[in-house]
């Protein structure tokens, strides 16, 4: 018996510690954001496959979760294959590409090919988080690790931004970007801080650690919250606020779980501190935001002014991909092909490229349809539903504010997506499936009682699950579960 349990477990493990490796390696490689990268990092995926596999031997079945938002991946699959089909293309694309006009529906196979593989890959990797981010050690594990990450990371940034600001780790000189950290992209960066200090957040927010690792927390949070402030992206700065506000009206909303009188009035004694926090940090950010921008801030951190500079052009290029919305309006133009079908109207005088709409949901529209969006609409569908669910479903604080956080943190990539384009940064998209995992997987956490009596306080717990940053409580008589 111990002799099949053995090896199940070890592979079960390597698929863990698998996925923990290429959502921080991922990170270091400058994010990942050109296809030599993304090739070098398909190579983590075949290990994780055959150990996937062997797992899936070992049980006798297919280890493969249920949860339904990877349907709207595989929707992404289908329409990149369909649209690779040779169902006769574009005339005109002829004379754009200066090259025979192939008989698929896209207007560059190869490009929509390459982008199919890399949907394949995220596909595999966040079947692979729901699968094996199982318990709640492993939640600890993978919540930590970003929250020690992101500050370690953000720090060196910003000494990175103050010594050598056109290096990325002192190793790598970028003169066409403005760099920060790992990324060369200083706003992709930036919306990967986003996402690692809604965990931080989150987990303050419920109130689930002990006050001795309570300040490491908030030391963590302010290292990312200066990182965003040094990156200098306005986006990222209002998506921050945004994120704070999700934060806050999720905490308002498990407050609602709450039965006894006393310990509700003690929860939000504690929210409204929290909010009154917030509202100290908007100001600051405010600030740091104006002292960044200038006067006319609030249109030109969303590029919404009409200006000669080509970076705060938005307007114009949101102009131009909803003509190529209107012109493919069901499939697009194809996965991956936006840079070369935004040729065809652009206003400009074609001395710079414009390789992104600068709006994500804009940006699909153009390359996948109408039938893309409403997989992108039904992602985001799934996850609140689910994230919500899970919150209102517990009363353990730790699962509640892992949950809490991590959906905050997809809802300030979404705010975020609405500007510019975070996602593409593969790295940031491979976090971002973590955070879906850490706010949907159904996990069971276990069964803590804290009875509070005059000499001592009894607590039933596994002690395999016991840790640091564990559940503090001084509320007599409650259950904390998943109910």
């Amino acid at each position: 018996m111990n002799q099949e349990i053995e090896p199940v477990s070890r592979l079960s493990s390597a698929m863990f510690i698998g996925l923990i490796v290429i959502l921080l390696l991922t990170n270091l490689l400058f994010g990942v954001a050109s296809n030599g990268g993304m090739g070098l990092t398909a190579v983590l995926f075949v290990p994780l496959v055959i150990f996937w596999v062997a797992d899936s031997l070992f049980h006798h079945k297919l280890s493969f979760s249920d949860n339904w938002l990877q349907i709207p991946l595989i929707g992404m699959i289908v329409i990149g294959l369909i649209q690779l089909l040779p169902l006769g293309g574009d005339a005109e694309a002829g004379e754009l590409l200066q090259v025979p006009v192939s008989g698929a529906l896209t207007i560059i196979p190869f490009a929509t090919k390459l982008a199919v593989f890399k949907l394949v890959m995220f596909l595999i990797f966040f079947a692979a988080a729901l699968v094996y981010i199982d318990s709640p050690y492993r939640m600890r594990t993978v919540a930590f690790a970003l929250i020690i990450y992101g500050a370690v990371i953000s720090f060196i940034g910003i000494l990175q931004q103050l010594s050598n600001p056109s290096w990325v780790l002192w190793i790598r000189q970028v003169d066409y970007a403005t760099p920060f950290a790992t990324y060369v992209n200083r706003h992709h960066f930036a919306a990967f801080l986003l996402m690692t200090i809604s965990v931080t957040l989150g987990l303050l927010f419920a109130g689930s650690t002990k006050p001795d690792k309570r300040l490491l927390l908030v030391i963590a949070a302010c290292l990312m919250g200066f990182g965003i402030v040094f990156t200098s992206s306005r986006g990222a700065l209002i998506s921050l606020i945004a994120l704070l506000g999700m934060l806050t009206a999720l905490s308002f909303l498990s407050g609602r779980k709450i039965d006894s009188k006393r310990r509700k009035k003690n929860f939000f004694s504690r929210v409204w501190i929290l909010v009154g926090a917030n509202a100290v940090l908007v100001i600051f950010l405010l600030i740091s935001v104006a002292w960044i921008g200038g006067s006319d801030i609030s249109l030109r951190s969303a590029g919404l002014t009409e200006s000669a500079d080509f970076s705060n052009g938005r307007v114009d290029f949101w102009a131009n991909t909803l003509k190529i919305i209107r012109d493919n309006p069901i499939l697009g133009t194809g996965l991956d092909t936006f840079e070369v079908a935004y040729t065809r109207y652009d206003t400009w005088n074609g001395q710079l490229r414009v390789n992104h709409a600068h709006n994500e949901y804009l940006h699909v529209f153009s390359e996948a349809g109408i039938l893309g969006l409403l997989c992108v609409f039904g992602f985001i569908f799934l996850l609140f539903r689910q994230g919500l669910k899970i919150i209102n479903s517990t009363l353990h604080p730790f699962r509640r504010g892992l949950a809490a956080g991590a959906l905050a943190g997809c809802f300030g990539i979404m705010v975020h997506s609405f500007f510019d384009f975070p996602l593409r940064t593969n790295a940031n998209m491979f976090c971002f499936l973590i955070l879906a995992t850490l706010a949907t997987a159904r996990v069971e956490f276990p069964v803590l009682i804290r009875r509070r009596k005059k000499i001592k306080e009894i607590v039933v717990e596994p002690k395999s699950d016991a840790d640091d940053f564990g559940d503090e409580s001084d509320d007599s008589d409650h259950l904390l579960g998943d109910g």
